[in-house]
């Protein structure tokens, strides 16, 4: 398949820059298609080439991402639930053990101070969460997030 033209990852980008602000509003593919003045199949299979995940994978990711940081501050798992848009308790549940491999409880209850040392644009690097899978199983320790 050929590179990808600067003008559709310039599209690309107005997309993902418009999950990375709105994470919480309502959006789905052919929304943010539209911003990407693309058809919501042409935009998912460009957008996975690009950045290697589904659009929705990629604003679910955001959304635990964003989840995560509540929890550290002491959020309860339905506030920070609501707070990121996700619409089903139990399907944010699954979705956040998937990326974090752990429970939202779970995550919420250990102790995050070494996070807390540290500067928030750091702090964001180091916890950003990443699909687990069987080969990943562990990596979180290496990342000095375990």
């Amino acid at each position: 398949m050929p590179p990808q033209s600067p003008e559709t990852l310039a599209h690309l980008r107005r997309a993902r820059d418009l999950i990375d602000r709105e994470y919480a509003a309502p959006l789905d593919v052919p929304t943010m298609a539209k911003k990407a003045l693309m058809s919501p199949a042409h935009f998912s299979r460009e957008f996975r080439e690009a950045y290697g995940e589904t659009p929705y994978a990629y604003l679910m990711t955001r959304r635990v991402e964003r989840a995560m940081a509540l929890l550290r501050a002491g959020s309860s798992v339905t506030d920070a639930c609501i707070a990121v848009g996700a619409t089903s308790l139990g399907s944010f549940s699954s979705r956040f053990t998937e990326l974090v491999g752990e429970t939202p409880s779970a995550y919420r209850a250990r102790p995050h101070e070494a996070t807390e040392a540290m500067p928030a644009c750091i702090a964001r690097l180091l916890t950003r969460p990443l699909r687990v899978t069987s080969s990943r199983i562990g990596e979180g320790a290496d990342r000095g997030d375990g």
